[in-house]
């Protein structure tokens, strides 16, 4: 199967959201895929985030994850999940806060490059702590992936209007001419 790194696959609006979503489908053991575990694929991702994350501005260029830091790298990924997907739901998460900033520790005593992946991977998840706003940390309600609604009222269902809301709709739209309910 071909992958590429498109805009698309930086919806979350944040680049610690964007390596939360490089699990594709997280919660449909049948079809979920890891794109991290193709170190390709890892390799890519840096370059790909310089050029569509929407933070880019911060960070400019990153320079790959060490093959050393990988677990590390995948078990921060993971924290952030858990975190910040507690957070959209309106959940207590102390204590995976506490795995996040753990885990944040472990990574920036392990790669003290500042314009590492892992390092700008967590300096993004603590800009994302300190937001100011948590209620526009959100869930897309189609595919799963988290993501920033930097809308003006607060309104966003999709992490992307032009995939999530499409296909979305495009379903929607297949139930109301079948006469199925909604």
């Amino acid at each position: 199967m071909s992958f590429s790194w498109t805009p698309h696959r930086f919806a979350g609006g944040a680049l610690a959201l964007d390596v939360a979503n490089s699990v594709i489908l997280r919660f449909d053991a049948a079809r979920s895929i890891d794109r991290f575990a193709d170190p390709a694929q890892l390799s890519a991702f840096p370059q790909a985030a310089a050029a569509f994350s929407a933070e880019r501005a911060l960070f400019g260029a990153l320079t790959p994850v060490k093959p050393q830091n990988h677990a590390a790298f995948l078990g921060l990924r993971e924290a952030i999940d858990r975190h910040f997907r507690a957070a959209a739901e309106g959940m207590p998460s102390d204590p995976l806060l506490a795995d996040l900033l753990q885990a944040a520790a472990l990574l920036l005593r392990q790669s003290p490059d500042p314009h590492s992946l892992e390092a700008q991977t967590v300096h993004s998840a603590l800009r994302l702590i300190a937001l100011p706003e948590p209620e526009r940390l959100k869930i897309c309600g189609h595919c799963g992936w988290l993501f920033l609604d930097r809308s003006k009222n607060k309104s966003r269902f999709w992490c992307d209007m032009a995939v999530c809301g499409n296909r979305a709709k495009a379903a929607r739209h297949y139930r109301r001419k079948k006469g199925e309910p909604e």
